[in-house]
């Protein structure tokens, strides 16, 4: 692959962008993607290293003084269809130019950082798009607190899984759960005195371990970390971080501002650890069965697996955390044309595929049918891997 992902700071530099660029060197250091293929761009260095045939995404930094940097950047960078993010800290309007108006802005402070990262891996398909957080709580402890962060953790955009909330009447509903705690980037446990006398929640703990998803653990005051949930990242709540020091009423109790803000960020952040853990599991557990098979695979740089099949073609097996969607196929598809070093001749999505319900399964086997990428099942590694 010849070219670059470009990452376009412009406007007025206070700081805020070494704070980014140290972030996202950090990330893709956690994800394993490879620094070289990426390049943050300033403006001095604009009119000298940016590429408009290649995949960009460009921040702006507000001016609080009104003084508007790069404005002729920013122009050339819309008419070339360009993603540009405007980041203000008080006020939207004062703070970027008109010619940004009708972009979706974003107020920045700290907690916001990861947030800013993560939204350049999604916009260049290195992270997925949603943000997928399943609660897990004892309904007869702590349903306020559960309901609190579901509302907070929404405006945040994540896509919250709670089971009072997020199950339709009708819906199998254990099965339901696990098909949405499958496709989760983290998991908000709630550790709560009794907790673990739930068979239910017990399940689930056992049920994120295997999946190896990442779990943020909120353990409640005069609550010692039981050692089946040390594979949790544990938050130790102390009696200020509730509301009047209120956290034994089931139906009352919440926790401060500051205390769900700490929750937010900590999700945004744990989720692409999360993601690249998972994905890392997935290509183990490939390579691994693929190599007894005699198969020759290589690991690329880009996090994809190639094998040669002749007549200098390859076909090229990506890994998919959760539960692929048509968007996941798509941004498959476009990788056939982004790789300039061989021609590829089949792609394939590579997932692992319990916990999904049966009715998503066969809707991917149908459109495995129909689409020039297909998905190959992990629990049919060993099969496809032994007849291709």
């Amino acid at each position: 692959m010849k070219y670059k992902y470009q990452i376009i700071i412009l406007g007025s530099y206070d700081g805020t962008e070494n704070e980014l660029a140290n972030l996202f060197a950090k990330r893709l250091e956690e994800l394993k993607l490879q620094k070289d293929f990426y390049q943050i761009v300033y403006s001095s260095d604009f009119e000298a290293e940016y590429k408009g045939n290649q995949p960009t995404y460009t921040i702006y930094l507000g001016s609080q003084t009104g003084n508007f940097q790069d404005i002729d950047k920013i122009e050339k960078l819309l008419n070339e269809g360009n993603m540009v993010l405007p980041l203000f800290y008080n006020s939207f309007s004062a703070e970027i130019p008109k010619i940004l108006e009708n972009q979706n802005g974003l107020k920045y402070t700290a907690n916001e950082k990861d947030k800013v990262v993560n939204l350049i891996l999604e916009s260049f398909g290195k992270l997925r798009n949603t943000r997928k957080v399943f609660v897990s709580y004892r309904r007869d402890e702590s349903s306020s607190v559960a309901i609190q962060l579901y509302e907070a953790l929404e405006r945040n955009n994540f896509d919250v899984f709670l089971d009072t909330h997020s199950i339709k009447q009708g819906e199998p509903f254990q099965e339901e759960l696990w098909h949405r705690m499958t496709d989760c980037d983290v998991i908000v446990l709630l550790n709560t005195k009794q907790f673990l006398e739930s068979k239910w929640c017990k399940e689930e703990i056992a049920e994120a371990s295997v999946k190896q998803i990442g779990v943020m653990q909120l353990v409640w005051p005069n609550h010692a970390l039981e050692k089946m949930a040390e594979i949790c990242i544990p938050i130790n709540l102390k009696l200020e971080d509730f509301i009047d020091n209120n956290f034994s009423d089931k139906d009352r109790s919440k926790l401060t501002s500051e205390s769900v803000s700490q929750v937010v960020q900590q999700a945004e952040s744990l989720r692409a650890r999360n993601l690249a853990a998972r994905q890392d599991s997935l290509i183990t557990n490939f390579l691994s069965i693929a190599k007894k098979h005699g198969k020759a695979m290589s690991m690329q740089p880009q996090r994809f697996i190639t094998e040669n099949i002749g007549n200098d073609k390859r076909r090229i097996f990506i890994p998919s955390v959760g539960i692929p969607l048509s968007t996941d196929y798509n941004q498959s598809s476009e990788l056939k044309k982004e790789i300039q070093d061989f021609a590829v001749d089949e792609v394939y999505l590579i997932y692992d595929n319990v916990r999904i319900r049966e009715k998503w399964l066969k809707h991917l086997d149908y459109l495995n049918e129909w689409l020039d990428v297909e998905t190959i099942k992990k629990q049919e590694f060993e099969v496809w891997l032994k007849n291709h």
